[in-house]
């Protein structure tokens, strides 16, 4: 599946890194079938250590080579790019999401979510919380959230105070013991930043200015990680895992120059392929990048996303026919991922199956709303068959989970007018057409 820019109000979640993104627009989400796996493995023991449902809880690329991760909801922790691309291990990586892990278990986001829902001092914040809960078809929801925003009010939602920051790493290193991992990792992922805390704030990565560090901080850690111990013995799967999650982001996000040249870095046969062909992809060397996923592809042939990938690199280079072909193993094989659905949805519109594109494309909405390029391609398929309310209302939700409030208001109107009075879409496009409205007059 190809890496997603979800720009702005993806999600709730992925809204509020919009509303503290700085530029916006460079802000947005990495979405990728494979990448989201590999993370999902890495966290699976560390989440149920905490107590957390790993089939729940997301871990998802925010697109910045910053060096920073953090939680902003319940149900999903986000890690820059930047910082990934310097981890050397997967204790550290998996270090970093215990402790985001902790900051969830331990309630301080809903604490200061519900510290900041009685405060009512974020106006902008609650508008476009209240497109995202419409988008996502809670309309009762967003009629009751009304909350504005400044940025010294953003800067108390996201900072931790030192105490929220002590009880994290220490319960995140018992949920790494838990999980028989090496807490080391904890120490040497706050190694990165020693030095930083005595730099003026806007040369700090923004790691520091949401998790504050001090001397004691780091003698804390030490501490911890001396008390427990390290009783994990090395585990091979979470070491394959986070070398292919490193191997196929630094592909995509340094240049393929800097890729080609250190294939050889990569322990795993099947990654250096995988790596190979996303580096000749980008480069427009279809024909050495087919060879080098196909060589992947017969390393690890029931491997989903590996065929995911093949499908990619051929609907990139308009093979429709093959990447569908591709995009449908990768299907059978993974018949439940959201982003997997996605790319054969939209292989099959490229081919003219708008019958069965559109039902592919749905079941992924029904997995994963947050996806803009699925719905992108389910208002064209909803379009091509004459379905045009649908059309309108896929639309409507794109442009709502895109910030882009009036143009939503436009087209649920007409999807209102188009879809049977009652019927679930039709309750879809109202909620977004009501929030949209809400959204103007407080413009006014």
């Amino acid at each position: 599946m190809v890496f997603h820019l979800v720009f702005r109000l993806a999600s709730i979640p992925a809204l509020l890194i919009w509303l503290m993104a700085a530029p916006l627009q460079a802000q947005g989400l990495l979405r990728d079938a494979d990448l989201e796996y590999g993370l999902k493995q890495l966290a699976a023991p560390i989440l149920s250590a905490a107590g957390l449902n790993p089939h729940r809880v997301k871990v998802l690329v925010v697109n910045e080579s910053s060096l920073n991760a953090f939680v902003v909801s319940n149900d999903a922790i986000f890690v820059h790019y930047g910082l990934i691309n310097q981890m050397t291990s997967a204790p550290m990586l998996q270090a970093v999401l215990a402790h985001e892990a902790a900051h969830i278990a331990n309630g301080h986001i809903t604490r200061r979510m519900t510290n900041l829902a009685s405060a009512r001092t974020a106006s902008g914040l609650g508008a476009a919380l209240a497109v995202a809960a419409a988008a996502a078809g809670a309309g009762s929801a967003a009629g009751g959230i009304a909350l504005g925003t400044q940025s010294s009010a953003q800067a108390r939602f996201f900072k931790h105070t030192r105490a929220e920051e002590a009880a994290a790493d220490q319960s995140g290193i018992r949920y790494l013991k838990a999980a028989g991992i090496d807490p080391q990792g904890m120490a040497d992922v706050l190694n990165i930043f020693r030095g930083q805390e005595v730099l003026s704030e806007s040369r700090q990565d923004p790691y520091l200015r949401s998790h504050p560090l001090s001397r004691d901080r780091f003698r804390a850690v030490e501490g911890f990680v001396a008390a427990y111990g390290n009783t994990g013995l090395p585990d091979a799967d979470a070491a394959y895992w986070f070398e292919r999650v490193k191997g196929k982001l630094s592909a995509y996000t340094r240049s393929p120059k800097w890729t080609l040249r250190r294939l050889k870095e990569t322990p795993y046969a099947d990654v250096r392929l995988l790596r190979e062909a996303i580096a000749e992809h980008r480069q427009s060397r279809t024909t050495q990048a087919l060879r080098a996923i196909d060589a992947a592809i017969a390393q690890r042939p029931t491997d989903p996303f590996l065929h995911d990938q093949r499908g990619q690199i051929l609907l990139e280079t308009r093979n429709f026919q093959a990447a569908a072909a591709a995009y449908g193993r990768a299907v059978q094989l993974a018949p439940n991922d959201a982003l997997v659905l996605s790319g054969y949805g939209g292989a099959l519109l490229a081919t003219g199956e708008i019958g069965r594109a559109t039902e592919v494309l749905e079941k992924a909405r029904t997995i994963d709303f947050r996806d803009g390029s699925m719905l992108r391609d389910l208002s064209v398929a909803y379009a091509k068959s004459g379905q045009t309310g649908m059309a309108a209302l896929v639309t409507a939700e794109r442009y709502a989970l895109t910030g882009r409030l009036e143009d939503a208001g436009i087209h649920a109107k007409r999807a209102v007018g188009l879809l049977p009075e009652g019927s679930g879409s039709w309750q879809r496009a109202q909620d977004v057409l009501i929030a949209s409205e809400r959204a103007e007059k407080k413009r006014r």
